[in-house]
């Protein structure tokens, strides 16, 4: 009878490291303020995954690039610096024209046409990422870009030879083909330099009108809704495997919750927005029919050249969006 104790009594030493190997805490950086809306979704995921798992999963979230600056994330997570992170896509079309796919000028205009482009392009994001040792959680669209402007508009023609604020190569093409003048400028310059005519006009999310104050050196905002840029939650796949398969399930429905959530966030975050910019001042326009022909016929071209550089990929987006 000892003999049976003692050898139940190993066994339970034996499984005790497997079962306290399930417990883990994973550092997520983020790039975004602690209000952000994004943020706050990542606070709600980390939350329920660490329910869903029972606590064998914790995850801390480090809001504001405390941890990892964004445009770091991505590399920290595929080297294994941390397990979990919140990236731009569009950050990294340097490496891939497949992730600035959300950047482009009227390829996917609105909420709704921006989730079918995520549709299309999650395959090819799943594919891409996971060559490189990661797994796309889920994924969540900022409000769209519309045009901030310092005078109204009526036609392209106030575009000619103006200073077009720009913030990747992709808005700086945009620029150009509208006749601007694209000069780049961050976003913490952007008073300065509406105040001091370095620029008159820029492409960007109302909601960072608000952040900025936009109503403080713009007068119109054009709620065009050209191009809704997305982040993207991903994990190291080694991290992820060394999960029991229950957690590994567990963590993919909360990921599944946490994007409708998001995307419903991000859709009541462009109407938030949208009003403070009105309530302060800024004239809010629906564009013309007309005027967003023009901007349609002038993304064409952006449309074709990213396809180009995208290859088949580029192709199969494309294509997938008529």
């Amino acid at each position: 009878m000892k003999t049976t104790y003692a050898a139940a009594a190993l066994c339970l030493v034996l499984a005790a490291p497997q079962a306290f190997a399930q417990k883990v805490k994973w550092d997520l950086p983020a790039g975004y303020a602690e209000a952000n809306f994004q943020t706050q979704n990542l606070r709600w995921f980390a939350e329920e995954v660490k329910k869903a798992t029972k606590g064998d999963v914790e995850i801390q979230v480090h809001s504001n690039a405390s941890l990892y600056k964004l445009p770091e994330i991505k590399r920290a997570v595929q080297g294994g610096q941390a397990p979990i992170g919140e990236i731009l896509l569009s950050l990294h079309a340097a490496e891939d024209p497949v992730f600035e796919a959300d950047m482009i000028p009227y390829l996917a205009a609105g909420f709704d046409k921006s989730w079918k482009l995520y549709t299309v392009q999650k395959p090819i994001l799943q594919e891409r990422l996971g060559k490189q040792g990661m797994r796309m959680l889920y994924s969540v669209a900022w409000p769209g870009n519309g045009i901030f402007s310092k005078t109204p508009m009526d036609s392209l023609a106030a575009f000619k030879g103006a200073k077009f604020r720009a913030y990747n190569r992709v808005t700086a093409r945009f620029a150009e083909e509208l006749g601007a003048q694209p000069t780049t400028i961050q976003a913490a310059e952007l008073a300065q330099a509406f105040t001091m005519n370095m620029a008159s006009m820029m492409i960007a999310s109302p909601q960072i009108g608000v952040d900025t104050k936009a109503w403080e050196f713009l007068t119109s905002f054009y709620d065009t809704n050209a191009m809704h840029p997305r982040n993207a939650v991903v994990v190291n796949e080694r991290e992820f495997a060394k999960l029991s398969r229950d957690n590994q399930e567990a963590i993919l429905k909360v990921a599944a919750q946490a994007e409708a959530r998001g995307w419903d966030l991000a859709r009541a975050a462009a109407k938030q927005s949208t009003d403070t910019l009105s309530k302060n001042g800024v004239k809010v326009h629906e564009p013309s029919p007309a005027m967003r022909a023009d901007f349609e016929r002038v993304s064409q071209k952006l449309i074709e050249e990213w396809s180009k550089r995208a290859g088949a990929d580029g192709e199969k987006i494309v294509n997938g969006m008529k």
